[in-house]
């Protein structure tokens, strides 16, 4: 008889504790984010009750902006028995300095689309090659010809 903490979940069952849908389990699995630890005589995976902390891990992680290339390169340190919080501290660090290179470049293109709403005014004529001269005024590109 299998104790409670050997007990196994059928997949049905890990959407239903879980919250993700089978298909998203399915896909983990595939990535080897996951491993099922057999399958029923039906064919049905089976999963240990530890999928459930695998689970809640990889959501936690993709909500603070690990992709799961990610996450799978930090389970594989864990799965080798090693915590894996200093490879995560290095990731969330440099999630960081991403998010401050984006916040900059939006204040940037705030602060430039600011200056083109202060000075709007309407054109009525339409100008040869413009679409709205307001906007294209700045960098005007030209077509290349090959």
């Amino acid at each position: 008889m299998l104790s409670q903490d050997k007990k196994l979940f059928l997949i049905g069952q890990v959407t239903d504790l879980s919250g993700i849908p089978i298909r998203t389990i399915r896909y983990y699995e595939s990535l080897g984010l996951l491993q099922s630890s057999g399958r029923t005589e039906g064919g049905f995976r089976q999963f240990s009750s530890e999928v459930l902390t695998r689970l809640s891990f990889i959501k936690r992680a993709q909500q603070l902006g690990l992709s799961l290339e990610e996450i799978r390169e930090i389970l594989k340190v864990y799965d080798k028995g090693q915590p894996p919080c200093g490879d995560i501290k290095e990731k969330l660090e440099e999630k960081l300095l991403e998010i401050d290179r984006k916040i900059n470049q939006l204040l940037t293109l705030r602060s430039e689309i600011e200056e083109l709403l202060l000075g709007w005014k309407n054109i009525g004529n339409k100008q040869e090659d413009t679409i709205c001269p307001i906007i294209q005024k700045k960098g005007k590109v030209s077509a290349k010809r090959t």
